[in-house]
Order: structure tokens, then sequence, then C-alpha cells
């Protein structure tokens, strides 16, 4: 056995290594590294393996071992042979050790761990970062980046490379139109004498050219706390975006989305001077589209949780809507403190939909319509268990969603899937048929 010691390095070079660590590369029979980690160790007497191509690396280190096998007979017992790989900061964190676990046994590597890039940038920003999600885009596809902001991650650390830069990922987050806003920080030459922290919005990072940013650096992704208060002169008519929303800190993708929610509103067919039920609103998004829509109707927006209940209130300050009327209680059993409705949105229904279905039956005014957004198997089963029960008085009519958005990945466009939702619209039998 040669024993392998992976050493992680810094920008500051050897003199940031342990008087332990130092020893074991000077020591190393076998120097392995990149052109800038073994520039760090010009006098090394060691033979040098480059690390421009992995496979060929790889290659080097088995030959060596094999010969040094071959040889063990012959050798001086007083020579011991080691190889020494030096790679950048934690060699187990998105770094090299994973591909040596692969190819050699446990037993014969030793990792000698530097602090990681991300450990540097978040002391720079001075932010904890126990709760962040960590992720790398460096060779890498940027779905779980996707994920992590699709999911409204509050701290999101991203390694970057050449072609997923800091102004790449700006351009990403801006393409997804998420529910909040992002501030980035971009920490170039962490540990090194050039070393430097620069915060963007997301936006003013997006229009900047790759240039001006070190190839070495990595990205930190802070959520706004609270999103700018809209413009309501520039807002569409229809359609609100979604970071325009203040939503819930812990859970900011929790609403209906703008692609899903202005479908919704087009299946309701709102009419002038109707009295509308969101329940389980959330954020208030459906019932303050409505409201904005219909300024002659009155829009009721239930939501049994105290959380929602005031970022409705919020919501309905923010956007100046006087005739939205929000209302704290859990149906079906809050739903007989309500007027009679003509249209009815079901967005959340806390485990009832069967019971809440019976109530918005026995009080939906002639002519009324109700549509339910259903975003689990269970919920549809349910659904389509209360219309078989109910078929005879009630027409249906469902619309399968699902969407993508594109973003750019790198220089390129694809799409990104939105979480698939179906949209049932219901009417009385007695009523003009839902699609002519």
């Amino acid at each position: 056995m040669v024993p392998i010691h992976v050493v992680g390095i810094g920008l500051e070079g050897a003199a940031g290594l342990t008087a332990a660590t130092r020893q074991a590369v000077n020591r190393a029979t076998l120097l392995v590294g990149s052109d800038r980690h073994l520039a760090y160790f010009p006098d090394h007497a060691a033979p040098k393996v480059p690390l421009a191509d992995f496979h060929a690396m790889l290659r080097q280190i088995h030959a060596y071992i094999g010969a040094a096998s071959q040889a063990e007979t012959d050798a001086d017992p007083d020579t011991d042979l080691s190889i020494a790989v030096l790679t950048s900061g934690d060699p187990l964190f998105f770094g090299l050790g994973r591909l040596l676990l692969s190819e050699f046994p446990a037993d014969w590597l030793t990792f000698h761990p530097h602090l990681s890039a991300i450990q540097l940038a978040f002391s720079r920003v001075k932010v904890p970062w126990q709760d962040a999600r960590l992720v790398s885009a460096h060779g890498r596809s940027p779905d779980t980046l996707i994920q992590a902001l699709q999911q409204g991650a509050a701290k999101i650390a991203a390694l970057t490379d050449g072609h997923n830069t800091p102004p790449a990922i700006a351009r990403l987050v801006c393409n997804l139109d998420l529910p909040g806003q992002y501030h980035l920080w971009v920490c170039e030459n962490l540990g090194g004498a050039d070393e430097r922290v620069q915060c963007f919005a997301s936006a003013e990072l997006a229009t900047q050219q790759d240039t001006p940013f070190a190839p070495l650096n990595v990205v930190i992704l802070l959520r706004d706390a609270e999103a700018d208060a809209p413009d309501l002169a520039t807002l569409p008519m229809f359609g609100i975006p979604d970071a325009a929303f203040l939503s819930f800190g812990d859970r900011p993708g929790l609403m209906t989305k703008r692609d899903v929610r202005v479908l919704a509103l087009a299946e309701l067919a709102l009419q002038p001077g109707q009295v509308v039920w969101d329940i389980g609103a959330g954020t208030g998004s459906v019932a303050i589209e409505a409201a904005r829509l219909c300024p002659a109707s009155t829009v009721y927006a239930l939501e049994k949780t105290a959380a929602g209940f005031s970022l409705i209130q919020q919501n309905a300050e923010r956007f100046q809507v006087k005739n939205l009327k929000p209302t704290q209680g859990k149906a079906p059993e809050a739903l007989s403190l309500l007027p009679a409705p003509d249209r009815v949105f079901i967005g959340g229904s806390g485990g009832q939909l069967g019971e809440i279905l019976d109530d918005c039956a026995e009080v939906l005014k002639p002519g009324g319509r109700m549509v339910l957004a259903i975003a689990t198997l269970d919920h549809l089963a349910i659904a389509q268990t209360w219309l078989q029960a109910n078929r005879s008085t009630w027409q249906q009519h469902a619309l399968q969603v699902n969407l993508a958005r594109t973003v750019p990945v790198a220089a390129l466009t694809r799409f990104a899937p939105l979480n698939p939702v179906t949209l049932i619209t219901l009417q009385r039998s007695d009523c003009a048929p839902i699609l002519s």
C-alpha cells in the first residue's frame, strides 16, 4: 500500500497548511496537483503529475503504485513511498475526494481539509450558514440551484465555473420569476491578496459581463425578507408577478403561481357585482387578482392560519384593494359566516375537501361556479369521488396544467417545469355548458 494524502490548500499556499500537513507534502514521493497548486512547492524534489485531466492523473497514480509494488522487494527499506494530491479547500466538499474514494480503498487515503470557499464566503458576508443550501454549478447542471430557488431557500451558496458565472446565476434568478427577491454576494479570490467581496441586486448583476469577475469565486444568494412595494401604476391589469406579493418567510413558494392563477381566474368567469370566495387563500394572490379585476364585487379571502391571515391583510393594503375582505377561520365551519357566493375558488382545504364541497354546493347561488386547484393525487381522488356521488347535479370540466418556463443554462436556454396542477370547474347541471 502506498499512502495517499489528499491536501486542501487555500490561496495563501503552503503557508496556510498546518505543520503536520506540510510534513506530509514534503515527504511525498509523488506530487499531484494543478499548475497553481504545484507552483506552491517549486523546490519539491518529487516527480509532479499535472491535474489537467482526471483520467490521465488516475492512470499515472495507478502506474506509480503498480511500479512501487513490483519493486517493493528491491526497494531501500528506509524509503517510505507516499503520494500527495493537492486540491482546493475541503477535498470532500464538491472536491476531488469523491473521485479518489471511488478509485482507491478508503484506508489508503488520508484527508487534510482546508477551509472551504463556502466557509470563507459566509465569514466575509457575516451570515450564519448552518441552515444554508449548498450547491455546485461547477461543471454541473443548474437543476439543484433552480430547485433551491423555486423552494425559496433563504440562504444559498453556489460554486461557479466559466459558464455558470455570477451574472449567469443572476440571469437565472431573474428569469425564474420567483415569489421572492435575492441579493447576490460575489466573493472572489477568498483568502488571497486580491480578495474582493461585492453585493448586487439580482437585476443589477444580470446585466454585468462575465469578465470582471475572477475565475475563483463563490456566489452567496440571500433572500430579501420583504419584497419592494410594487408600483401600482405599472402593474398589469391581469397576471400580477409572483414577486410583487408578500409571502410566507419560511415557504415563499406557497402561493398560486401567476401562470396557474391566470387560468384559474379565467375558469371562474368573473362578472361585476358578485360575491367571490377564496377558500384556503394563503397569501391572497387569487383573491387580490379577483378584487382588482372586479372592483364592484366583494371578495372574501378565508385563511385558517394567523400568519396567512396577516399576509392577506398586508397584501390587500399593498395592492389597495378595498373590496377584499380578509377572513380568518377554518373551512367548512367558517363558511356559514359569509354571504352566499356567486363564485368559489378552493386553493386549500385542510384535509376537508369533501365537506367543503358539500357546504359550498348548498349555498352557491344559481348560475354559480366553483373552481378547485388540486396539486396532489389524494385530493384529486377525493374530488372525483365527490363528483361521482353528485354527477346528476353537477357538470365538470378538468384542466391539467403542466407548464414550464424558459431558464438560462450558461449560454443556452431550456425549459424548467412547474409543479403540475389540476383545475376542476364545477357548475350545476341545469346551467349552460361550461365550455361552448
